[in-house]
C-alpha cells in the first residue's frame, strides 16, 4: 500500500509524540536516597500532582491505590490479578477492532508472503502498483485494516503506568507471597537461598511463552483445517527468520528483567501474560464468529 507523504510525516509524528511520553512516563520517580517513591494508601492525587507529573497522577496514582486497597483482603496475587484483568478488559474494549485486525493479518501472513515473493527483484512503477493493489484486495477480502494496529499504541501508556504501579504501591512491596518479600529481586531471593523465587522465574517464562507463541499456533492450526477442507497440504505459517529473531530477543530481554526487577513485577508479568493468552483467545473467537455468519 503506497503512502502520501502526508500520511508518513503523520505517521512518523505519532511515532515520535509516543516515544517522548513513553519515555517520560518509564522513569520511576525516586526519592533522595535513590529508593523508588512509594505510594502509600495516604497519598492522595493532587500531592502527586504536584511533586512529580501529569503521568503519575492520572495513570499510576489510581493503579497503586487500587492495588493498595485489595491486597489486605485479596492478598498480592488477587489484587494484582484483579486489576490487570480489570484494565486489560477496558483496553480490549477500546482497541477491540485493532486487535481483530491484527489477529486477522497474522493468518494472512502466508497469503501475504506469496505476493511478495511473486514481486521480488520487480522494481519498476507497474509492478509496485499492482502488489498494492493485490494488496489491497486481500485486506478488502478479509475486512483488514492494515493500520488498525496503530490504535493499539494507546495501551502503552496505560501499561507503562501499571508496571510502575507496581513497583510504587506500598502494600504490595510490603506484603509476603508465600513468605518471600516481594520487594525483593529473583536474583537477590535466590543467592538468599529462598529457592521458590526460582519457581516464580520459570512460572513466569512459561506463562511468557505461552502468551507469544499462541497466535502462531493459532494460525498452523488454522492452516491445517482450510488444507484439510481442499485436501491440500497446509500452507507454511512459520514466522519468518526474522520474525523468531525478534521473538527469541524479546523472550530473552523478558528473562533478563526478570531477574532483575522486584519479584512482585514478576508475579505480575506471569498474570499480564495469561490475561493476553486469554484476549488472544476471546478475538480469535470473534473472528471465528464472523466467518460462520
Amino acid at each position: 500500500m503506497k503512502l502520501t507523504s502526508t500520511t508518513k510525516r503523520f505517521l512518523l509524528l505519532s511515532c515520535i509524540v509516543l516515544f517522548a511520553v513513553t519515555m517520560s512516563g518509564c522513569r520511576v520517580p525516586v526519592d533522595e536516597a535513590g529508593q523508588v517513591k512509594l505510594i502509600t494508601p495516604e497519598t492522595t492525587f493532587n500531592q502527586t500532582m504536584s511533586e512529580e507529573s501529569w503521568f503519575g497522577a492520572i495513570l499510576v496514582w489510581p493503579l497503586a491505590q487500587a492495588l493498595n486497597k485489595l491486597t489486605p483482603s485479596l492478598g498480592v496475587v488477587g489484587a494484582l490479578a484483579l486489576v490487570t484483568i480489570v484494565v486489560n478488559a477496558v483496553l480490549l474494549l477500546v482497541t477491540l477492532r485493532s486487535n481483530i485486525s491484527m489477529q486477522k493479518m497474522q493468518l494472512l501472513q502466508p497469503e501475504m508472503e506469496k505476493i511478495t515473493r511473486k514481486y521480488e527483484g520487480r522494481d519498476d512503477q507497474q509492478s509496485k502498483m499492482k502488489q498494492a493493489n493485490e494488496m489491497n484486495a486481500l485486506y478488502k477480502k478479509y475486512d483488514v485494516n492494515p493500520f488498525a494496529s496503530f490504535i493499539t499504541f494507546v495501551q502503552f501508556p496505560v501499561v507503562i503506568a501499571m508496571y510502575q504501579a507496581v513497583q510504587r504501591a506500598s502494600l504490595v512491596k510490603s506484603t509476603p507471597f508465600l513468605g518471600l518479600n516481594l520487594n525483593t529481586t529473583i536474583l537477590d531471593g535466590i543467592k538468599s537461598g529462598q529457592y521458590l523465587y526460582i519457581v516464580i522465574f520459570v512460572v513466569m517464562g512459561i506463562c511468557q511463552f505461552a502468551s507469544m507463541m499462541l497466535p502462531q499456533m493459532i494460525n498452523k492450526k488454522k492452516a491445517e483445517e482450510e488444507a484439510a477442507k481442499h485436501h491440500r497440504k497446509p500452507q507454511d505459517t512459520s514466522a519468518s527468520k526474522q520474525q523468531k529473531y525478534m521473538q527469541y530477543y524479546m523472550m530473552g530481554l523478558i528473562l533478563v528483567f526478570g531477574l532483575m526487577w522486584p519479584a512482585a513485577m514478576s508475579v505480575y508479568w506471569t498474570i499480564y501474560s495469561l490475561v493476553n493468552v486469554a484476549k488472544t483467545l476471546i478475538v480469535q473467537k470473534i473472528i471465528d464468529g464472523q466467518k460462520e455468519s
